[in-house]
């Protein structure tokens, strides 16, 4: 699968900038503030209806502008495929495939598998449970539909339970029968949930392990540890003795809702104990253990997005990398970095073809 072209139409700091692309690797290089990040998160939103920085569409408009297109030309399974994005101000955001409207967006999740590596990653260790959770429905949706249904019709029962909770406290009222056929949807769509993340942690996890031994040169152990409150009692049982405790927090304390992945290194936490080049290593891990567990599942090298990633990473960590890309059968990779140079230098390591796009100078050099 490659993206061929990309052009782009008051899409952040774009007026109009239109793309011809290698197929193997395309780098972004220039100061800071020029729109190297932008492009490859118009790439992103391509493959997911969405931006990865910002998930207020309407901010992805270009300042004094009233809509932005994104439109991506493909060459996938020997076939043409032709995806745009676009947003109007005031209107729904539309994604279009051959010119063939999407009614839901979801339906458009893996058609086009992409994994982006990003100095915003560092979210997964410092932020809250909901980022990691996240990470592990975005692996797992991009190969497997039923399961981001299930998702989706989940959250809304949650969203829906929450609701009746607060209802309830209100209204001075309470009716067991009614939140007994939400504990019953959520029992069934929660087990079904909590199975696929235990398995495909099972899975992920051993790939994981093996893409850090690489990465930090076999220098340290990492692990992860997925925590659940299923892995105590079936949801049902779980929702009838917390009830008390929901109904005077006005939501619903437990359930896959709450789920969380634990990042370990050498036993200890990492965001408490790693140093910054072992957190990023940490991360670039998570990354690459995703670009192989899709891989492996849906047959397609998924577009390997690389922002800034040789910052804050000794000689030996890049390298590492690098050796990855040079050996392993990757696909099409987008990176961005803000010294040419240096950038140049990598990749010329790689023995790939390759093209550098200067937006600073707006030239570009191939090799």
């Amino acid at each position: 699968m490659i993206l061929k072209t990309l052009s782009l139409l008051n899409y952040k700091n774009f007026d109009s900038q239109t793309f011809q692309f290698d197929s193997k690797i395309n780098c972004f290089v220039g100061p800071n503030g020029v729109g190297k990040t932008n492009v490859l998160d118009a790439i992103y939103h391509l493959s997911f209806g969405k931006s990865y920085f910002n998930p207020v569409s309407s901010q992805n408009i270009k300042h004094n502008a009233d809509f932005f297109v994104i439109d991506g030309l493909y060459n996938k399974d020997e076939r043409d495929e032709k995806i745009i994005v676009a947003l109007k101000k005031g209107q729904k955001k539309t994604l279009k495939r051959n010119g063939k409207l999407y009614n839901r967006f979801s339906d458009h999740i893996g058609f086009l598998p992409l994994v982006i590596i990003s100095p915003a990653d560092r979210d997964l260790i410092t932020e809250g449970s909901d980022t990691r959770r996240k990470f592990i429905d975005g692996v797992i949706s991009q190969g497997d539909k039923v399961y981001l249904n299930d998702l989706i019709k989940y959250n809304k029962v949650i969203s829906q339970r929450n609701a009746l909770l607060k209802y309830f406290a209100l209204n001075a009222t309470f009716n067991a029968d009614t939140l007994e056929i939400y504990n019953h949807q959520l029992t069934e769509l929660g087990s079904k949930i909590f199975e696929k993340r235990d398995a495909f942690l099972k899975e992920f996890i051993p790939i994981f392990k093996e893409r850090y031994k690489v990465i930090s040169n076999n220098n340290e152990e990492v692990n992860l540890i997925y925590k659940s409150d299923l892995f105590k009692d079936s949801l049902n049982n779980l929702l009838v003795k917390t009830l008390k405790k929901d109904r005077a927090l006005q939501f619903t304390s437990v359930g896959v809702h709450k789920d969380d992945l634990s990042f370990k290194i050498e036993q200890y936490s990492i965001k408490k104990f790693g140093s910054q080049g072992q957190q990023k290593s940490f991360l670039i891990a998570l990354k690459l253990a995703q670009f192989d567990f899709i891989k492996s599942h849906s047959g397609v090298n998924p577009i390997l997005l690389l922002d800034d990633i040789f910052d804050k990473l000794d000689e030996q960590r890049v390298v590492q990398i690098i050796t990855l890309v040079e050996n392993e059968n990757f696909g099409q990779l987008f990176i961005t970095d803000t010294h040419p140079e240096r950038t140049e230098q990598i990749i010329k390591n790689t023995h790939q073809t390759y093209q550098i796009f200067n937006l600073d100078e707006s030239v570009m050099a191939e090799g």
